[in-house]
């Protein structure tokens, strides 16, 4: 088995025990029902021509099409897709939505590629798996490095080959081609919703939390700044050119809408002109950050960032995952066991794909959601898992991490059992 997958599965060893599932289901959840891997063609805006591997997986689909994001990543290859879609699985199940996991991606960097480029690069991936992927087969979405446009021409290639439009193929897409209002800001929303349910159980108020955040693209800068406008103290932020780090606290609003507006990383904040006069400041790596004495670590960048080399460095007390597996398996037990808690990412990053499960219901209905409507789905939804999963927790002295992999588990036994299918049943 894959590194990285045979890693993300360890986690079901630990949840086992506690959830009350066939034996043969896990056996069946340690592998993909299905993995694709193919060769897109692209011509270049100089007319030579070049060929990139993209890769679609369908983890499991027991409970629904399978669900899960596109990323654009020169470090994408099979074995973090399957991880990625393993994750999704168990995600869908933690927060009872009627889909399975899958993931896909290119391996490429997007930054060296024209606008254009990109787009004809979207369209031959889809090209390239339209047969395997459907409404109600698996439903993509916007990873690490594509957005909502991308989505969008994704969308459109697929209704091109099949000859109607298609908008439930894909969600995160534009508001004017059939997109959900706050999806954008779903992941980030979702994981500040569990962050303001479980705060109070540690007795911990805003005014006295300091915030880290590794990772200022869309989820990281936007939890930031929720944080940050509920009262907590967010003292540093980073993405992957370097961070920053304020004892007092920084004025978040201010460092996304420099980076937005200027394309530059959070360092180049305070590095030139009237803004750095704004707050003292210290310019600081991403290890330095994940090491800083800090209440609460926000983990939004990619997979991995936390591992058993590291992991004795931690000093925060709460540690939220708004990325995909950023604290590895063996990370995660010395967290553990130094009673540092680790809300994990099939929880707190759920909000992403819970608001596309919203807009996947749109399309079918045809009838769309205002954004107070779509805030309070979500917020029911984050708070009423969160507290399930802490209560499981609570009662069988886990982790949330492994409550989280329970809750799951028990749903997944539950889709399999009333299925009565023989694949995963042993016949009496």
């Amino acid at each position: 088995m894959s590194t990285l997958l045979s890693d993300a599965s360890k986690h079901l060893d630990l949840a086992i025990k506690h959830a009350t599932v066939s034996d043969d289901l896990i056996t069946r959840l340690r592998a993909p029902k299905a993995s694709l891997t193919v060769s897109i063609p692209l011509r270049r805006d100089d007319g030579s021509l070049e060929v990139f591997q993209g890769y679609r997986v369908r983890y499991d689909d027991s409970r629904g099409p399978a669900k899960g994001g596109v990323r654009f990543h020169p470090g994408v290859n099979l074995d973090e897709v399957q991880s990625l879609a393993f994750w999704m699985t168990f995600k869908c199940a933690a927060v009872n939505l009627p889909f399975g996991g899958g993931k896909g991606g290119i391996t490429v960097n997007p930054k060296t590629l024209s606008p254009m480029e990109v787009e004809r690069l979207s369209r031959g991936y889809i090209d390239a798996i339209a047969d395997f992927i459907g409404p109600d087969v698996d439903i993509l979405a916007p990873d690490v490095y594509t957005n909502a446009r991308i989505m969008s021409w994704m969308m459109d290639q697929y209704s091109i080959i099949r000859r109607q439009y298609s908008p439930g193929v894909v969600t995160g897409k534009p508001l004017a081609v059939g997109g959900s209002q706050g999806r954008e800001s779903a992941t980030a929303m979702g994981a500040f919703f569990v962050i303001q349910t479980l705060m109070p159980k540690f007795d911990r108020r805003p005014a006295e939390t300091t915030v880290a955040v590794q990772g200022f693209g869309n989820a990281g800068s936007i939890i930031a700044e929720l944080l940050a406008e509920a009262g907590y103290r967010v003292v540093a932020v980073s993405d992957s050119q370097g961070g920053i780090y304020s004892k007092q606290g920084l004025d978040i609003p201010s460092i996304r809408q420099h980076k937005e507006s200027t394309r530059e990383g959070v360092k180049a904040v305070y590095c030139a002109g009237s803004v750095c006069g704004i707050v003292e400041h210290e310019v600081i790596t991403n290890e330095q950050l994940l090491a800083l004495d800090v209440d609460v670590l926000i983990p939004a960048a990619l997979e991995g960032q936390i591992t058993a080399d590291n992991a004795h460095q931690i000093q925060a007390k709460y540690v939220f995952e708004v990325a995909n597996g950023p604290v590895t398996f063996a990370a995660d037990q010395i967290l553990e066991s130094r009673n540092i808690y680790v809300i994990p990412d099939i929880l707190v990053n759920a909000g992403g794909v819970t608001v596309s499960y919203f807009e996947w219901v749109q399309n079918r209905n045809g009838l769309y959601w205002s954004g107070a409507e779509v805030h309070n789905q979500l917020q029911q939804k984050m708070v009423e898992e969160t507290e399930a999963m802490w209560r499981i927790s609570q009662q069988e002295s886990i982790s949330v991490r492994s409550a989280a992999y329970v809750h799951a588990l028990n749903r997944l036994g539950e889709t399999v059992e009333a299925k009565g299918t023989h694949r995963y049943f042993r016949h009496a």
